[in-house]
């Protein structure tokens, strides 16, 4: 059967895409994606769910269905999905899916995957990492674990590990667990417990004695087992009557009164098939190689360490080689030391081969190294492992495969980015959850937990009861290498990232530090005085009263300004905005029984507030009354000016979502946007953690719940909690960025920039009771946040203001913030574009370069800034003569101009690169286009009036400058409005942003001789859009040019600048309408006129006129007009600029026609003819009346009928845009431009005038 092309305007789209076998049903939603449903009762869900909104809104797709040999079979021509047809349920065995990469790789996957239980086997050792963990996770902070590391928390009740294991008869046997227990999280040294049941029967109790420490391990007493033969299923978990808070190593169940095993030295491994992506796991390994998971980014179930340790290898039993000879095996790798070792395989009993493992970005980030084996046809057994103990392997291996000498490089099904609810207490790289994209191409978005969702009036409902049945609802995404594209359906599907106000992507200054109204004022004030621009300021937690003493942490829970730190929060809050600086305010979400609002809150909850520790009571918002009292307290809190709410969770505050089907910290945050929706002219946003809840695993130890990261971002700006400042956690934060935006399609990230804990340094601060960072490190992360999402300078307790820290640092500090201010119409357009297509502001170097393999590999220590923009943050303290020297990589394909010095690079090579705290390694690629504002403001209420554009040359490029109000001012302030838009679909996204906003188009052409920058009219409009602006257009990476010209026009050596140094030209261009095309360029020659020429002074009508032209610009689009409007026609020059183009006169044209040349809007030349009328009939008016061609002179005609040079500007609207009247006129005489160029020049050249502006606040 064959899927429809084309739906007619009545039909059913999801009818019409939609297959059906059995209980299964597939959706066709695109050739890259395609859903699938099973439900055991047949009853499927046609309407939204709260994480998938925008399933109708993709375009029809072609497909073919065939049915054969039981499979059903349907292919877009981009992916195929197979399903065993009466299989029941998906699982890898019945449902399969294959899409090809770009590299030629045809890979097929597995979506839905049946995982089993892990089991042990009496009487072996069986690593606790390996079991099945519910709420544990594997750790490796202390010594003398075995294995990859041990499973750690126990934290809370419900964590558990789980195995089965097979008796052979049955009887009694012991159980034993090796431990570590020490001090735990409540303070104590105790005797922990732990319970363990078998097949969901009673459960026993293990006793677990403390040591000495937490690397003293110690082994439990025996706890008797009875087991009847066969299979069984074992739990170890804690349990409401347990204490819980030990480390597992390990665990044995072994035969009554036998000892504890030791570990395995080999464990013996799977085949691997000649030209498949093999795991490493599954090798045979000799110890102390082991399988690990405690880093980011592997494949299948882990990855092989230990090879840093002498008499670790893997051997892989390669089948299927198709003849003896010579081939490639490639090993995925991660090289997170400083070193490169070197990599050893070859089968057994040959000689080995070799290729180093250079360094990747981090542990977390892998490589493909490639080694030349000779292979035996059929099956080999390859070694990989070191050559001696000193040069050792210090690196993890992910996958193999052996591939013929000419494969590409195969691609694993390995996690690309990955997200966490939020990284407190984190202090460098942290683990995170895998999201939408994967490097062989192909994903599943599970769907299947999720609740319905009615967004026109912002209701959730349970989802179907399926009575018991099996139900599974997913999206299958078939991208292959096409990552930027997988996000774009994501953000179809799923809704797009919120397009936050403009000013939230300028600067934000917070604090933990107890302040007072005169106190935030003077800080707004000293910004100003510095010439530091702000845009938001925080006030975080101190400002509240939560009880009527106010001690202790009672006041972080509260719900009233304290009038003794803020006696006029209006009149703060109004005095911010009228220096264009807006504001977020900080809340925890619980209350306390002494607070004054509590009695009231209650009363509107109905009695349902619940307490939790302490005297704290929470909320539960799936509650509508509770929620109403939740959000009431805000409005009494702060009535009026409040911009936006900071959601601070910690440590205990357990408000929470109780209600199945939606990720709790979605549905409050999108409470929060529609709550924000009318302040923010309908912007509405939410300001806290995202994608789980705190319940999920607590306060710093995250955990994914079933439904998902896919709702957050349209709603969200990502706070991700309380990081420890430190050089490792600046680093972790490079790769961390980019790489959830990529797993979730949220764009806005938001760190605590300086990180948050950062008195172990022992500086003191510039206030009572701080401290301060390094100062380079301090300088260094504000150089971070200068190209991050968000910019939010934050800390405990510790110096964040640039003229705290001592000169180099300040200096540093003022330059960046500055900077990223000057920035804003770069970051505000790539926000705009995010939105608009689902490629985040933060780009990891694989969304760009799928193909490279140093993508994946540097992704944690640089990434770009929209596609064009390379940064390299500086991680590392500087040497004793105050610079940091770093490795980058630039991507093939372009050369790379440094954003600081004008130093350009190659691409496809690696540089090291040196920088002081003045400039960081930012580069610009060839044919990439920066805007920045021209001039230092304040803040983003200056109108955007003065604009700089920064051209790499080199190449060809463009760049659309996205513009609008800033916030959308037309917003419906009705309850049903803001509803509908924190849940926009990415088509009512763009239509809204289409219709009050302007795009103002930038194309650059490289030039044999130089290069040209058009500049076309605004397109579109909006409240308060400026009407005039001036330009600045800087070209880098440029020789000094004989010739620069605007708008065609060569002007004098005095009206540009030319800086050596950084080989940069920069070219002001006075204030103009913003609907004024402009034209900057520059060429290694002498100025050139444009000469425009006509073949014959007259021709007949009907006849052909040849034009022709030359000193036009190379290789270059040139438009013919007329006036009057006889016709058109667009040429194209050569390489010497000239042209020849015939213009067709029609047959009822007459008298003097002007012919003008444009190139990119800007008229540069014209010329004249004469059109000779036909022939008329006799004419049979009375006598003396004039008729075409009766003699009479024609203007311009000079009574001879002889053409003559034309009037400048007397062509009519229809010749073109002639600012200043002076272009290159050409008929039977000539006045080329040169004359008037060359009189312009003698007089002293083209005055400039330079505006002195105030500064201006929107109101």
């Amino acid at each position: 059967m064959l899927g429809i092309a084309a739906i007619p305007a009545a039909a059913d789209p999801a009818a019409d895409r939609t297959v059906v076998s059995g209980q299964a049903r597939f959706e066709v939603l695109s050739p890259t994606l395609i859903r699938t449903e099973y439900a055991g009762d047949s009853r499927f869900t046609d309407g939204s769910t709260f994480n998938v909104i925008g399933r109708d809104d993709f375009a029809p797709t072609t497909f073919t269905k065939t049915e054969r040999d039981g499979w059903l079979t349907l292919d877009t021509g981009a992916m195929t999905v197979r399903y065993k047809e009466g299989s029941g349920a998906f699982t890898q065995d019945t449902l399969q899916t294959t899409v090809t990469t770009a590299s030629g790789q045809r890979v097929t996957g597995t979506p839905w995957v049946s995982t089993p239980t892990p089991s042990c086997t009496i009487g072996s050792l069986c690593e606790a990492e390996t079991l099945g963990l519910t709420g544990l996770s594997l750790a490796t902070d202390h010594t003398g674990f075995t294995g990859a590391g041990f499973a750690a928390g126990f934290e809370s009740v419900g964590n558990a590990m789980t195995f089965t294991t097979t008796a052979e008869r049955a009887g009694s046997y012991d159980l034993a667990l090796r431990y570590a227990n020490s001090q735990g999280g409540d303070g104590q040294v105790a005797t922990r417990t732990l319970s363990v049941t078998v097949d969901g029967g009673a459960a026993k109790t293990i006793r677990l004695a403390p040591g000495a420490n937490w690397d003293d391990w110690k082994t439990t007493a025996a706890t008797t087992l009875d087991l009847t033969a066969g299979e069984h299923r074992v739990r170890i978990e804690r349990t409401a009557d347990d204490s819980g808070r030990v480390n597992v190593d390990s665990l044995a169940l072994v035969s009554t009164g036998a000892a504890y095993p030791a570990p395995s030295t080999t464990v013996t491994g799977e085949d691997c098939a000649f030209g498949t992506v093999c795991q490493a796991e599954d090798s045979a390994r000799t110890a102390p190689a082991t399988t690990a998971t405690n880093h980011n980014g592997f494949a299948g179930d882990g990855f092989v360490a230990g090879f840093e340790r002498a008499g670790a290898q893997l051997t892989t039993h390669v089948t299927g080689v198709p003849a003896a000879g010579d081939y490639a095996l490639q090993v995925r790798y991660a090289n997170g030391s400083a070193g490169t070792p070197t990599l050893t395989a070859a089968p057994i009993g040959q000689q080995s081969t070799t290729a180093p493992l250079p360094k990747t970005s981090g542990w977390d980030y892998w490589n493909t190294a490639t080694v030349p084996v000779h292979l035996a046809a059929g099956t080999n057994d390859v070694v990989i492992g070191c050559p001696t103990v000193a040069n050792n392997c210090n690196v993890n291996f992910d996958t193999v495969a052996v591939v013929d000498t000419a494969s590409p490089v195969l691609a694993a099904h390995a996690p690309l980015g990955g997200y966490r609810r939020d990284l407190d207490t984190a202090n460098g790289s942290v683990k995170t959850n895998p999201g939408l994209l994967y490097q062989d191409g192909w994903s599943l978005l599970d769907d299947s937990a999720s609740a319905l969702y009615d967004q026109a009036t912002d209701t959730v409902t349970p989802a179907v009861d399926h009575g018991g049945e099996r139900y599974q609802d997913g999206y299958v995404f078939g991208y292959g290498s096409d990552y930027r594209h997988a996000l774009q359906e994501l953000a179809v599907l799923t809704g797009p990232t919120k397009l936050l106000p403009r000013w939230a992507y300028g600067v934000w200054y917070s604090e933990y530090y107890d302040r007072s109204q005169a106190d935030y004022l003077a800080i707004a004030k000293q910004f100003e005085d510095e010439d530091v621009p702000v845009d938001v300021m925080a006030i975080d937690t101190d400002y509240k009263i939560g009880s009527t003493t106010n001690q202790g942490d009672s006041k972080w829970n509260g719900w009233s300004v304290d009038p003794s730190r803020i006696p006029d929060m209006t009149g703060l809050l109004a005095d911010w905005h009228a220096e264009g600086i807006h504001n977020t305010l900080n809340i925890h979400p619980s209350i306390s029984s002494q607070d004054p609002q509590f009695a009231k809150a209650q009363a509107t909850a109905k009695g349902k507030l619940t307490k939790g520790d302490g005297d704290r009571y929470l909320f539960d918002w799936s509650d509508p009354d509770q929620l109403k009292a939740y959000f009431d307290l805000h409005t009494s809190l702060q009535p009026k000016g409040v911009d936006m709410w900071w959601l601070d969770w910690c440590c205990s505050e357990n408000s929470k979502y109780s209600a199945n089907g939606v990720t709790p910290d979605a549905f409050v945050n999108q409470q929060y946007a529609k709550y924000t929706d009318q302040a923010l002219g309908g912007r509405g946003l939410a300001f806290s953690r995202a994608y789980g809840s705190l319940t999920a695993g607590g306060y710093g130890n995250p955990q994914a719940v079933p439904t998902g990261p896919w709702a957050d971002k349209r709603t969200t700006v990502h706070f991700t909690g309380d990081t420890t400042s430190s050089w490792d956690m600046l680093l972790a934060e490079v790769g961390y960025t980019p790489g959830e935006s990529a797993a979730t399609g949220l764009a806005s990230v938001s760190h605590d920039i300086g990180g948050h804990n950062g008195g172990q340094y022992g500086i003191e601060g510039a206030e009572e009771g701080t401290t301060q960072l390094p100062e380079d490190l301090y300088a260094r992360w504000v150089q971070l946040g200068t190209f991050q999402p968000i910019d939010r300078l934050h800390s405990n307790h510790s110096d964040r203001l640039p003229w705290q820290y001592p000169a180099a640092a300040e200096a540093s500090a003022k330059q960046f913030l500055n900077l990223r201010e000057a920035l804003v119409p770069l970051t505000y357009t790539l926000a705009a574009q995010a939105t608009d297509t689902g490629t985040p502001i933060l780009q990891p170097l694989y969304l760009q370069y799928p193909e490279a393999q140093e993508s994946y590999a540097q992704a944690g220590s640089e990434y770009l800034y929209g596609p064009d923009v390379l940064v390299a943050p500086v991680t590392t303290a500087n040497d004793e003569s105050g610079k940091a020297t770093r490795s980058v990589w630039f991507p093939a394909g372009s050369s790379w101009t440094d954003w600081f010095t004008g130093k350009t690079y190659a691409g496809g090579t690696t540089a090291d690169v040196t920088t002081d705290l003045n400039s960081m390694p930012v580069f610009v690629k060839s044919g990439g286009i920066v805007p920045t504002r021209s001039e230092q403001v304040q803040n983003d209420a200056t109108p955007l009036d003065a604009v700089t554009l920064t051209v790499a040359t080199g190449a060809n490029g463009s760049f659309d400058l996205h513009e609008d109000a800033g916030e959308d001012s037309a917003a419906d302030s009705t309850a049903g409005a803001a509803a509908e838009s924190s849940a926009m679909t990415t088509a009512a996204a763009s239509a809204k942003a289409a219709a009050g906003s302007a795009s103002t188009a930038v194309r650059y052409t490289q030039q044999a001789t130089g290069g040209s920058l058009a500049i076309a009219p605004a397109d579109g409009s909006f409240a308060g859009q400026v009407q005039d602006r001036s330009w600045t257009a800087t070209f880098t990476n440029a020789d000094r040019p004989r010739t620069v010209t605007i708008d065609g026009r060569a002007i004098a050596d005095t009206a540009w600048t030319y800086d050596a140094d950084t080989r940069t030209i920069s070219v002001p261009v006075d204030e103009r309408s913003v609907t004024k095309h402009t034209v900057v360029a520059f060429s290694s020659k002498a100025a050139v006129t444009p000469v425009l020429r006509v073949e014959s002074p007259r021709v007949d009508a009907g006849d052909t006129q040849t034009v022709t032209g030359s000193g036009f610009p190379a290789d270059t689009d040139v438009a013919l007009a007329t006036a009057p409007r006889i016709g058109g026609v667009t040429a194209h020059t050569d390489a010497s600029g000239a042209f020849s183009a015939d213009l067709r006169v029609p047959g009822t044209a007459s008298g003097r026609v002007t012919v003008t040349a444009s190139v990119d809007g800007v008229a540069l030349a014209r010329a004249a003819f004469t059109v000779v009328a036909a022939a008329a009939p006799a004419p049979t008016t009375s006598p003396g009346a004039g008729t075409p061609g009766s003699g009479a002179p024609t203007p311009g005609d000079n009574g001879s009928g002889a053409p003559g040079a034309a009037a400048p500007g007397d062509g009519g609207a229809d010749a073109g845009s002639d600012p200043g009247g002076a272009l290159a006129w050409t008929g039977a005489n000539l006045l080329p431009l040169g004359l008037l160029a060359a009189a312009l020049l003698a007089a002293g050249g083209l005055v400039w005038t330079l505006r002195s502006r105030r500064r201006r606040v929107r109101g």
